[in-house]
């Protein structure tokens, strides 16, 4: 019996993030891919298109693009990387990884690699995250992704996170296309990292609460509506209603999160076919019946 083909993909990086291309993140990040493509030849090529400003939590906004038809944009060097070409952009990172998929700058890239952001993006933040909505565009362009987010706190570890994308990354050379993953890792140096492990979206959320009182007194007309944060924050808040496996649970036991995301495609399961299937022959009658 032969054995199946294995198809060994060239890769070309778009590397972006949603906290600004002078991030301590990006910045890291940067570097340890620069060492990575200068060690391996099935890296053609890696480009740097990111905000020039801090762009978190705009998810997969490309902003008002028909009342301001341009984008600015300016070459930096990254120092450590200067191997890199790097592009700051005044756009968010969704429209940062459509203009860079396109093939603005260079060739078309392959793959969007979008952090290190600084806050890990965990449940439900991971509809909001800028960083995550970078991958989540370009798999509509046909790109794989891979999106990294480290715990905040004291002292940020930035380099663990690096080192554990880049292996990540390697991996990608075998996956199918548009694979997209998700990679928080905890606020550690690398040698307290317990290892990675598949991480489920856990139900935390952002925003727990917004009141319309404060210390007992109700908001008036008009003013500022104080918001109580979640698990799902920067420096990861109480998972512990969460299961072992779910993501805020991981990082906070030690362990690095890797999950598979999708994304947003047609749903067509039986009952959403039988539902559309029922509004139509409905809306159908309906027209009729004033003709």
């Amino acid at each position: 019996m032969s054995l199946p083909t294995v198809i060994v993909r060239l890769m070309r990086l778009l590397i972006t993030n949603d906290d600004g291309i002078s991030a301590p993140g990006i910045q890291t990040l940067t570097r340890a891919i620069a060492r990575w493509v200068d060690a391996d030849p099935r890296v053609r090529s890696a480009i740097v298109v990111a905000p020039a400003s801090n762009q978190s939590g705009m998810s997969s906004a490309v902003g008002d693009v028909f009342e301001k038809p341009s984008v600015h944009y300016k070459k930096i060097i990254i120092e450590g990387a200067e191997n890199i070409p790097a592009y700051a952009l005044d756009a968010t990172p969704a429209l940062c990884t459509i203009i860079g998929a396109l093939g603005s700058f260079g060739e078309r890239p392959t793959m969007v690699v979008s952090g290190i952001n600084a806050g890990a993006n965990v449940g439900r933040s991971v509809l909001h995250s800028g960083t995550i909505g970078a991958i989540l565009t370009g798999s509509q362009l046909g790109l794989s992704g891979l999106a990294v987010s480290v715990q905040w706190g004291d002292n940020v570890h930035y380099d663990t996170a690096a080192n554990v994308a880049v292996e990540v990354l390697d991996q990608f050379f075998l996956a199918p296309e548009r694979t997209l993953l998700n990679l928080n890792v905890p606020n550690l140096p690398p040698g307290e990292l317990q290892g990675v492990r598949r991480g489920r979206i856990s139900t935390a959320g952002i925003i727990k609460s917004a009141g319309r009182s404060v210390n007992g007194v109700e908001l008036g007309d008009e003013g500022e509506m104080p918001l109580r944060f979640g698990a799902a924050t920067p420096d990861l808040g109480d998972v512990s209603d969460e299961e072992p496996d779910d993501d805020g649970a991981l990082i906070a036991a030690g362990y690095a999160s890797l999950t598979p995301l999708r994304s947003v495609t047609e749903e067509t399961s039986a009952h959403i076919d039988d539902l559309v299937r029922n509004s139509l022959t409905a809306i159908a009658d309906h027209l009729e019946g004033h003709r």
